[in-house]
Protein backbone atom coordinates (compact mmCIF):
# COMPACT_ATOMS: atom_id res chain seq x y z
CA UNK A 1 0.00 0.00 0.00
CA UNK A 2 1.80 3.20 -1.26
CA UNK A 3 2.57 6.33 1.33
CA UNK A 4 -0.18 9.13 1.66
CA UNK A 5 0.31 12.08 -0.33
CA UNK A 6 1.46 15.23 1.55
CA UNK A 7 -1.95 16.61 0.67
CA UNK A 8 -4.02 13.78 1.48
CA UNK A 9 -2.50 13.58 5.00
CA UNK A 10 -2.96 17.99 5.38
CA UNK A 11 -7.19 17.34 4.41
CA UNK A 12 -6.53 14.53 7.37
CA UNK A 13 -4.88 16.81 9.46
CA UNK A 14 -7.46 19.69 8.22
CA UNK A 15 -10.61 17.77 9.09
CA UNK A 16 -9.17 16.30 12.73
CA UNK A 17 -8.59 19.82 13.74
CA UNK A 18 -12.00 21.13 12.41
CA UNK A 19 -13.85 18.06 14.37
CA UNK A 20 -12.21 19.40 17.87
CA UNK A 21 -13.05 22.90 17.17
CA UNK A 22 -17.16 21.93 16.83
CA UNK A 23 -16.86 19.81 19.30
CA UNK A 24 -15.50 22.43 21.70
CA UNK A 25 -18.26 24.52 20.89
CA UNK A 26 -21.17 21.74 21.35
CA UNK A 27 -20.02 21.12 24.53
CA UNK A 28 -19.42 24.65 26.01
CA UNK A 29 -22.29 25.93 24.80
CA UNK A 30 -24.26 22.31 26.54
CA UNK A 31 -21.93 22.59 29.74
CA UNK A 32 -19.86 25.60 30.28
CA UNK A 33 -16.28 25.59 30.36
CA UNK A 34 -15.11 24.41 33.64
CA UNK A 35 -17.21 21.14 33.55
CA UNK A 36 -15.75 20.65 30.20
CA UNK A 37 -12.74 18.69 29.62
CA UNK A 38 -10.00 18.02 26.85
CA UNK A 39 -10.86 14.69 27.50
CA UNK A 40 -14.71 15.37 26.74
CA UNK A 41 -13.61 17.22 23.28
CA UNK A 42 -11.70 14.59 22.00
CA UNK A 43 -14.83 12.04 22.90
CA UNK A 44 -17.23 14.33 21.12
CA UNK A 45 -15.00 15.08 18.45
CA UNK A 46 -13.73 10.90 17.96
CA UNK A 47 -10.12 11.87 18.37
CA UNK A 48 -7.53 10.50 20.99
CA UNK A 49 -6.88 12.78 23.59
CA UNK A 50 -2.85 13.45 23.09
CA UNK A 51 -4.06 14.50 19.55
CA UNK A 52 -5.52 17.98 21.36
CA UNK A 53 -2.54 18.72 22.61
CA UNK A 54 -0.70 18.67 19.18
CA UNK A 55 -3.23 21.17 17.76
CA UNK A 56 -3.45 23.37 20.86
CA UNK A 57 -1.39 24.05 24.13
CA UNK A 58 -4.32 24.22 26.31
CA UNK A 59 -8.47 24.58 26.93
CA UNK A 60 -8.16 28.25 26.80
CA UNK A 61 -6.97 28.07 23.25
CA UNK A 62 -8.69 25.46 22.12
CA UNK A 63 -12.44 26.76 22.79
CA UNK A 64 -11.31 30.36 21.52
CA UNK A 65 -10.19 29.46 18.13
CA UNK A 66 -13.92 27.61 18.35
CA UNK A 67 -15.52 30.67 19.08
CA UNK A 68 -13.66 32.39 16.28
CA UNK A 69 -14.38 29.64 14.14
CA UNK A 70 -17.94 29.90 14.80
CA UNK A 71 -18.40 33.79 14.74
CA UNK A 72 -16.34 34.06 11.21
CA UNK A 73 -18.34 31.77 9.45
CA UNK A 74 -21.88 33.03 10.96
CA UNK A 75 -20.31 36.11 9.63
CA UNK A 76 -19.46 35.15 6.15
CA UNK A 77 -22.89 33.45 5.97
CA UNK A 78 -24.41 37.18 7.00
CA UNK A 79 -22.87 38.54 4.78
CA UNK A 80 -22.67 36.24 1.21
CA UNK A 81 -26.68 35.64 1.91
CA UNK A 82 -28.91 36.08 -0.79
CA UNK A 83 -29.39 38.78 -1.83
CA UNK A 84 -25.93 39.24 -2.30
CA UNK A 85 -25.00 43.05 -1.78
CA UNK A 86 -22.15 45.38 -2.21
CA UNK A 87 -23.46 47.93 -0.23
CA UNK A 88 -21.37 48.92 2.63
CA UNK A 89 -24.57 50.20 4.92
CA UNK A 90 -26.27 46.92 4.68
CA UNK A 91 -22.96 44.47 4.78
CA UNK A 92 -22.02 46.82 8.30
CA UNK A 93 -25.92 46.01 9.39
CA UNK A 94 -25.63 42.23 8.93
CA UNK A 95 -22.10 42.22 10.43
CA UNK A 96 -24.00 43.63 13.30
CA UNK A 97 -26.86 41.34 13.72
CA UNK A 98 -24.79 38.29 12.69
CA UNK A 99 -22.53 39.25 15.86
CA UNK A 100 -25.31 40.24 18.17
CA UNK A 101 -27.43 37.21 17.31
CA UNK A 102 -24.38 34.88 18.30
CA UNK A 103 -24.91 36.62 21.56
CA UNK A 104 -28.80 35.85 21.57
CA UNK A 105 -29.13 32.13 20.17
CA UNK A 106 -25.71 30.61 22.06
CA UNK A 107 -25.50 32.54 25.21
CA UNK A 108 -23.57 30.57 27.45
CA UNK A 109 -20.92 30.08 25.16
CA UNK A 110 -20.21 33.99 24.24
CA UNK A 111 -20.42 34.18 27.83
CA UNK A 112 -17.50 31.86 28.39
CA UNK A 113 -15.72 33.60 25.50
CA UNK A 114 -15.88 36.87 26.97
CA UNK A 115 -14.97 35.57 30.31
CA UNK A 116 -11.54 34.15 28.69
CA UNK A 117 -10.80 37.44 26.80
CA UNK A 118 -10.43 39.24 30.05
CA UNK A 119 -7.61 36.02 30.79
CA UNK A 120 -4.10 37.52 31.10
CA UNK A 121 -3.49 36.06 27.41
CA UNK A 122 -6.17 37.91 25.81
CA UNK A 123 -6.63 36.80 22.45
CA UNK A 124 -5.32 34.10 20.81
CA UNK A 125 -3.64 34.45 17.66
CA UNK A 126 -4.79 32.07 15.59
CA UNK A 127 -6.42 31.31 12.42
CA UNK A 128 -10.01 31.65 13.29
CA UNK A 129 -9.33 35.04 14.88
CA UNK A 130 -7.50 36.02 11.64
CA UNK A 131 -10.33 35.34 9.47
CA UNK A 132 -12.78 36.85 11.59
CA UNK A 133 -10.76 40.26 11.64
CA UNK A 134 -10.30 40.29 7.99
CA UNK A 135 -14.17 40.13 6.97
CA UNK A 136 -14.94 42.56 10.23
CA UNK A 137 -11.62 45.05 8.86
CA UNK A 138 -13.00 44.43 4.76
CA UNK A 139 -16.62 45.45 6.23
CA UNK A 140 -15.42 48.64 8.10
CA UNK A 141 -13.82 49.68 4.16
CA UNK A 142 -17.08 48.92 2.54
CA UNK A 143 -19.02 50.75 4.64
CA UNK A 144 -16.48 53.65 4.06
CA UNK A 145 -13.54 53.77 6.73
CA UNK A 146 -11.01 56.01 5.67
CA UNK A 147 -8.38 55.90 8.91
CA UNK A 148 -9.15 51.75 8.90
CA UNK A 149 -5.95 51.17 11.69
CA UNK A 150 -8.38 53.74 14.19
CA UNK A 151 -11.72 52.62 12.62
CA UNK A 152 -11.32 48.34 12.76
CA UNK A 153 -10.34 48.93 16.20
CA UNK A 154 -13.39 50.76 16.88
CA UNK A 155 -15.87 48.52 15.28
CA UNK A 156 -14.12 45.82 17.04
CA UNK A 157 -14.53 47.27 20.65
CA UNK A 158 -18.64 48.33 19.95
CA UNK A 159 -19.28 44.83 18.40
CA UNK A 160 -17.55 43.42 21.93
CA UNK A 161 -19.26 45.78 24.16
CA UNK A 162 -22.61 45.13 22.92
CA UNK A 163 -22.20 41.06 23.27
CA UNK A 164 -21.05 41.97 27.18
CA UNK A 165 -23.89 43.60 27.51
CA UNK A 166 -26.41 41.13 25.85
CA UNK A 167 -24.74 38.07 27.94
CA UNK A 168 -23.88 39.55 31.00
CA UNK A 169 -26.03 37.56 33.91
CA UNK A 170 -29.15 38.62 35.13
CA UNK A 171 -29.10 42.39 34.15
CA UNK A 172 -28.36 42.03 30.19
CA UNK A 173 -29.46 44.90 27.66
CA UNK A 174 -31.99 44.40 25.57
CA UNK A 175 -31.10 43.30 22.05
CA UNK A 176 -33.13 46.23 20.37
CA UNK A 177 -31.45 48.66 22.49
CA UNK A 178 -28.01 47.74 21.67
CA UNK A 179 -28.92 47.80 18.18
CA UNK A 180 -30.28 50.97 17.88
CA UNK A 181 -27.06 52.35 19.49
CA UNK A 182 -24.20 50.73 17.03
CA UNK A 183 -27.30 51.95 14.16
CA UNK A 184 -27.37 55.24 14.91
CA UNK A 185 -23.23 55.32 15.33
CA UNK A 186 -23.08 53.76 12.11
CA UNK A 187 -26.00 55.98 10.22
CA UNK A 188 -27.85 52.83 9.21
CA UNK A 189 -31.35 52.22 8.79
CA UNK A 190 -33.21 50.60 11.54
CA UNK A 191 -34.43 47.97 8.09
CA UNK A 192 -31.17 47.34 6.75
CA UNK A 193 -29.93 43.73 8.01
CA UNK A 194 -32.02 41.20 9.83
CA UNK A 195 -34.56 43.52 11.95
CA UNK A 196 -35.77 41.29 15.37
CA UNK A 197 -39.24 40.89 15.71
CA UNK A 198 -39.77 43.58 18.12
CA UNK A 199 -40.42 47.51 17.37
CA UNK A 200 -37.02 49.87 17.40
CA UNK A 201 -37.04 51.69 20.27
CA UNK A 202 -38.89 54.96 20.50
CA UNK A 203 -41.65 53.39 17.31
CA UNK A 204 -41.36 51.83 13.98
CA UNK A 205 -41.61 48.69 13.24
CA UNK A 206 -39.46 46.08 12.02
CA UNK A 207 -39.68 46.47 7.99
CA UNK A 208 -38.75 43.95 5.21
CA UNK A 209 -34.66 44.76 4.14
CA UNK A 210 -34.01 47.38 2.21
CA UNK A 211 -31.17 47.48 0.30
CA UNK A 212 -29.84 50.74 -0.65
CA UNK A 213 -32.09 52.70 0.24
CA UNK A 214 -31.62 56.59 -0.64
CA UNK A 215 -34.13 57.83 1.79
CA UNK A 216 -32.63 59.80 4.65
CA UNK A 217 -30.82 58.06 7.60
CA UNK A 218 -33.96 57.43 10.21
CA UNK A 219 -32.05 56.96 13.29
CA UNK A 220 -34.04 54.69 16.02
CA UNK A 221 -34.85 56.96 19.14
CA UNK A 222 -32.94 55.85 22.54
CA UNK A 223 -36.04 55.26 25.38
CA UNK A 224 -34.44 57.04 27.52
CA UNK A 225 -36.47 54.69 30.34
CA UNK A 226 -34.61 51.80 29.38
CA UNK A 227 -32.27 49.91 32.11
CA UNK A 228 -29.21 50.96 29.72
CA UNK A 229 -29.68 54.49 28.48
CA UNK A 230 -27.11 53.88 26.49
CA UNK A 231 -25.22 50.90 25.29
CA UNK A 232 -21.89 53.33 24.42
Amino acid sequence: MSPRSASVNEELRRRSRERLLQAAVELVGERGYEATTLGDIADRAGSARGLVSYYFPGKRQLVQSAVHRLMHRTLEEALEREPRTEDGRERMARAIDAIMGLARDRTVLMRQHMAGLLQAEGFVQCPEQQRLAELLRETAVRHGAQDLDHDYPLLRSQLMGAVYALVLPNVPLPLTTLRAELFARYRLDWELGVPPDAEAPGGGGAAPICLGSSRPVRRPAISRSSPAGSGR
